[in-house]
């Protein structure tokens, strides 16, 4: 029996065993997707689309061009889809435009026209294609509009018949430089009948016409990026120099596409790559110098960046100029998804990278191979419905096909619930992705944003921490602080005034101990007089350290315990501050925290004193160790206030905490520096001078230290090597 029960036992563990290895084995994938950590650190994450086919030229059954054997796209530079799932692309290298149906089954090719005076006509290499419906064109409502590149024209026709209706000629205006060439690379249509028009050799910004094909203006110009050296030298030339020197013009734009509320996404691959870099590294709010940008119709950029990183592609990545995937990405192409996503291409490293609405990154995936899903040479991207196609211009150029999974409908569902305001919806969407991915913060944020909109803002509080959104908690907190404080408003004010009626006490009370022991006269001072002293030196520095070093006010005791002090100070810093100036909640030891004031206070005091010995200086060591360290008396009394202080702001308040430190440091600069003067006698050019010697000094110390610790370490290793090899000889 027992033989036969331990049998049983194995096959149900196989048949439970077997078909995880076979889901494992199946899901593995040509790529990993991911999104990013505050820290830039990717999270990987379950994949929201995956490839279920590639349609090539023969599987979409195109006709052959010229002397082809076999089916092919030459060099296509874009794909679109229409409201009924069919699929457009520009193949650019046979000056054609391909319509596909949504089965990726070819239906028919415009070449060649009649155009309106009834002469034959062609495009010529087009690189751009719009799908637009004109509700005031009964006779032609489904239009496709073609940038037709080198005949530098936009051509409309009818989707249906692929009939020919109109020719949108080169817009004219005084604006255009004279020897502009008009390029039409991507294009664009609002619900109002305007038109949007990247020419990939105009610089003054995207071309807008109104539905006539009339010039309207420019919009949304690059900023210019110069060097200081080049506005610096721009002030000494002459008219005559400057119009021979190079203009400086603004950057293009390389692709454009429309959302359902008439703002245009535009992109662009030609910024200086330092100019992004910084953008992305300072989580820059700004689109100056990001390569995508929302504008709505005046030119204004109105893209929300409320992510961790600002919505410019790959943020990991190599700064090793001989890597091929080096520096920031190359983006090339944008496409609007489902409520309000959308998504880019990085033609450097075959990837899409794909947000929300608020510049959360969604998530990540794409890269070279020769797996399913795999893209040799991504070019384009669009949505049809749930699927994600991509135009991969590789060396089998075609279409590659990725499905949304479970996991992207639940993204989708999220985002729906909150555009819908059914935030208890919202929440269980995004619990469930959580469920499948623990990782991904911006489901933490969702969650908040919904408590947020439903009025339960201490709940958001905690899901707002844990995805370090210290904007999103500081709403949130606002309106906890704002409760709290109708409760506790009277109390508040009363601990406020009690506060500053005890300070304003004390000093008072230190005032008048530093008097009666300076009337007293006596050569001994108690170790509780040479620490209230501290206090009468930070306002009277001149006579507060001249009566340290001549009349022994101050001593080395009460020195140590100021180090001591504010050695305490900094770690209670540490541990102590406000979730907005510390979310990710880092914590330094003690010990790092006496390494960092221990430090730089020995240094200057051994530097000070090795310079001013040669230089006349009439302090000793001691003196300058007692000098300085009562110079450090502010920084506890600035910054365990605003340690305290923020535990109760918002991001908007935290340059306020910040202030009340710069005041404390500005403050011991001071007190350094005078107390230097003081304690050698110097004139105030000579101390100047002695100070940054002395800075010079520091620097000069640091160097023979790491220098004479690099030489030991060798010659240990030396000594470690000789012993090993006289035991091994031996």
């Amino acid at each position: 029996m027992k033989k036969v029960t331990s049998l049983l036992l194995v096959v149900l563990a196989a048949v439970l065993v077997i078909p995880a290895l076979t889901v494992s084995v199946g899901a593995s994938s040509a790529y990993q997707t991911y999104t990013y950590s505050i820290d830039g650190e990717a999270l990987y994450s379950p994949d929201a689309y995956t490839a279920v086919k590639t349609v090539s030229a023969a599987d979409m059954g195109l006709p052959l061009v010229g002397d082809e054997k076999v089916s092919a796209l030459s060099n296509p530079g874009d794909l679109i889809t229409d409201t009924e799932g069919n699929c457009y692309i520009a193949d650019t290298g046979h000056s054609r435009i391909i319509k596909l149906s949504r089965y990726y089954e070819y239906e028919y090719s415009i070449s060649t026209f009649a155009n309106g005076y009834g002469i034959q006509d062609s495009l010529n290499e087009p690189q751009g294609v719009f799908a637009y419906n004109d509700a005031n064109d009964p006779e032609h409502p489904n239009q496709l509009w073609v940038c037709d590149t080198n005949n530098n024209r936009l051509v409309v026709f009818d989707r249906t018949d692929a009939s020919f209706i109109k020719i949108v000629s080169q817009p004219e205006s005084q604006l255009f430089d004279d020897d502009a060439v008009y390029k039409p690379v991507a294009m664009a249509i609002d619900q109002y009948g305007r038109i949007y028009v990247v020419s990939s050799t105009t610089y003054q910004g995207v071309i807008v016409m109104d539905p006539d094909g009339k010039f309207v203006g420019f919009i949304g110009a690059q900023a210019v990026t110069i060097s200081a050296w080049e506005i610096l030298w721009r002030r000494f030339q002459t008219d005559e120099q400057k119009k021979l020197s190079q203009k400086l013009i603004s950057t293009e734009y390389n692709n454009i596409t429309i959302n359902e509320e008439g703002f245009v996404y535009v992109t662009s691959s030609s910024i200086a790559e330092s100019s992004v870099r910084s953008a992305i590294n300072g989580k820059s709010k700004d689109g100056t110098y990001l390569p995508v940008k929302l504008l709505n119709p005046a030119g204004e950029e109105i893209m929300r960046r409320n992510g961790f990183w600002p919505p410019a592609g790959e943020i990991d990545y190599s700064t090793d100029p001989t890597d091929t995937y080096s520096g920031v990405s190359r983006v090339t192409d944008v496409a609007v998804g489902p409520e309000k996503t959308w998504s880019i291409i990085d033609e450097k490293r075959n990837k899409i990278y794909t947000y929300d609405y608020n510049g959360n990154l969604l998530f990540a995936f794409g890269d070279r191979g020769s797996m399913l899903g795999s893209i040799s040479n991504i070019e384009a991207i669009t949505y049809q419905g749930t699927n994600l196609l991509v135009l991969d211009k590789g060396s089998t150029s075609g279409l590659i096909v990725y499905e949304r999974t479970e996991y992207g409908d639940l993204l989708i569902a999220a985002i729906a619930a909150e555009n819908s305001l059914d935030y208890n919806y919202a929440i269980e969407c995004w619990k469930a992705v959580l469920q499948r991915n623990s990782n991904f913060d911006a489901a933490y944020v969702g969650i908040g944003r919904s408590l947020y909109r439903s009025g339960e803002y201490s709940e958001s509080l905690k899901y707002y921490e844990t995805a370090y959104d210290t904007e999103s908690w500081s709403e949130s907190y606002k309106e906890v602080r704002k409760d709290w404080m109708s409760k506790w408003f009277f109390l508040v004010v009363a601990l406020i005034l009690a506060v500053v009626v005890g300070v304003v006490k004390f000093f008072a009370f230190a005032a008048k101990v530093n008097k009666r022991v300076a009337i007293n006269g006596k050569a001994r001072k108690t170790f509780w007089q040479e620490v209230i002293y501290g206090f009468y030196v930070i306002f009277h520095p001149f006579d507060g350290f001249y009566d340290i070093k001549h009349e022994r006010r101050g001593s080395v005791r009460a020195s140590l315990l100021f180090l001591g002090i504010t050695i305490l100070t900094f770690f209670y810093q540490g541990i102590g501050q406000g979730y907005v100036l510390n979310p990710t909640h880092k914590v330094a030891t003690i010990l790092s925290q006496v390494v960092s004031v221990l430090v730089p206070v020995f240094l200057f005091v051994l530097a000070n004193w090795c310079l001013t010995t040669l230089f006349e200086g009439e302090g000793s060591f001691k003196d300058i160790f007692i000098a300085t360290c009562y110079s450090l008396v502010p920084l506890p009394l600035f910054i365990i206030p605003a340690t305290i202080f923020s535990n109760f702001v918002t991001s908007s308040e935290a340059s306020l905490v910040s202030f009340f430190g710069v005041i404390a440091f500005i403050w011991v600069g001071v007190l350094v520096f005078f107390g230097t003067m003081v304690t050698h006698d110097y004139s105030l050019i000579k101390n100047f001078i002695i100070i940054l010697s002395t800075i010079v000094a520091m620097a000069f110390i640091i160097f023979i230290v790491l220098l004479f610790s690099m030489l030991l370490a060798k010659l240990v290793s030396l000594v470690t090597n000789l012993i090993t090899e006289i035991q091994y000889r031996a």
